[in-house]
């Protein structure tokens, strides 16, 4: 019996699973807090006890995201592009778009039957196109941020902001709150900004059906309304959206060790 593991160190959780026979043995999600490394050898120990399984049953780990280079005990390095497709071919094997919206960045990516990516494009370097917009306007509206997609879907005129950047949305969102804009408006306002930048990115890869969701923005029942709305499509949202490109790794382990 042949184990495997994909850690994804991202800038605000990293998730690791661990996979046997292509499909899924145990997985978890942390906070990634401020030390990488700590924080892979944690996720590493969960899952091992998890399972009952000490570190030699391990047969490779494939580490991605923004801090894979502090997986020391990874076999191998792959980026979080190459790990979502194959993910997302993991899950919806029909899916020839994907849509990863993680805390630095929201990536599209054009992929092919086998889980490889064909062609892609990548938000801007502004918060404003990530997740990470949301939970700062989270943060302003005083609000969970499970809470912000199921608000959002309440309001009856959303609000349009007039700028791109996080800082200066963070800005014009306190203002609105002290307007006395609904906080349901401004959480969809803010959906619509991020919906819209993410339709860009779409339409620069040039659409295929059926389109896949994931990362941690894919829990924003709001943000994926909008999305199909903006598209005018029915995306695929996978149950666990957050582990893809850790499944990725863990299915990539498998296949450079498929001798093994």
């Amino acid at each position: 019996m042949s184990w495997f593991m994909g850690i994804d160190i991202g800038s605000a959780y990293s998730k690791g699973v661990i996979a046997k026979d292509s499909e899924i043995a145990a997985y978890t999600v942390v906070p990634s807090g401020a030390n990488y490394r700590q924080t892979a050898e944690k996720i590493r120990q969960e899952l091992l006890a998890r399972l009952k399984l000490s570190a030699d049953d391990i047969v490779a780990t494939v580490a991605t995201g923004t801090g894979a280079g502090n997986v020391l005990f990874a076999s191998q390095k792959v980026s979080d592009m190459i790990c979502t497709a194959r993910g997302i071919n993991s899950v919806f094997p029909a899916a020839r778009t994907a849509i990863d919206i993680a805390g630095q960045s929201s990536k599209v990516m054009r992929i092919d039957p086998q889980g490889m990516v064909t062609n892609f494009a990548v938000s801007e370097k502004c918060a404003a196109g990530s997740g990470r917009f949301i939970e700062v306007i989270a943060n302003v509206l005083r609000i969970d941020l499970k809470d912000f997609g199921p608000l959002s879907l309440l309001s009856k005129s959303p609000v349009a902001f007039s700028t791109g950047c996080a800082v200066f949305g963070e800005s014009e969102a306190i203002t609105r709150v002290a307007e006395g804009v609904p906080k349901e408006d401004i959480a969809a306002g803010v959906n619509k900004a991020l919906a819209d930048k993410i339709s860009s990115l779409v339409k620069k890869v040039k659409l295929e059906e059926p389109c896949a969701i994931c990362g941690g923005g894919a829990f924003n029942v709001g943000l994926v309304t909008m999305i199909e709305q903006e598209l005018d499509i029915n995306v695929l949202v996978p149950p666990q959206p957050q582990i893809i490109a850790a499944l990725g790794a863990a299915l990539i382990a498998q296949s450079t060790n498929s001798t093994l």
